[in-house]
């Protein structure tokens, strides 16, 4: 089952201003673990972004607020689809927001893909403030 809560703007104590806007973070993971939606959602929320997660690409589709957000950090191992086939869903629906591919294994043909879909990708394990550039170099894209 997902965690939840409404976005909500932020303001952020870690310089995420200097992306130009007050960014909302839509976080989309999926693991067997829930412990990695909530281990991010601390990480995130510390930084100063508001944060919500989502058990799998259906509900994220069928999210009524998922326009809002800023950013989408999306794993790439998720049942029923990948996130490089969520990422096209959305891309078709006409949601341009900027997204980050989180995984555990990566190969040079995923990068490939990756790359093509204009998505930028996090190892798993995170280390240090990767994850964190990350979507402060996507928001700066927008």
């Amino acid at each position: 089952m997902s965690e939840s809560k409404l976005p909500q703007r932020a303001g952020s104590r870690t310089g995420n201003a200097e992306a130009g806007n007050d960014p909302r973070i839509l976080l989309a993971v999926v693991d067997d673990d829930p412990a990695v939606c909530h281990s991010l959602t601390f990480a995130l929320e510390i930084e100063g972004f508001d944060v919500r997660t989502f058990g799998s690409g259906d509900d994220i589709l069928n999210d009524e607020h998922l326009s809002s957000f800023g950013c989408l950090i999306i794993d790439y191992s998720m049942p029923g689809m990948n996130g490089l086939e969520l990422l096209r869903l959305l891309r078709n629906r006409g949601i341009a927001t900027p997204a980050i591919l989180i995984t555990g294994v990566t190969r040079p043909s995923l990068h490939e893909r990756a790359q093509s879909a204009g998505v930028l990708i996090v190892e798993k394990p995170f280390s240090g403030t990767l994850l964190i550039d990350s979507i402060r170099t996507a928001l700066a894209r927008t």
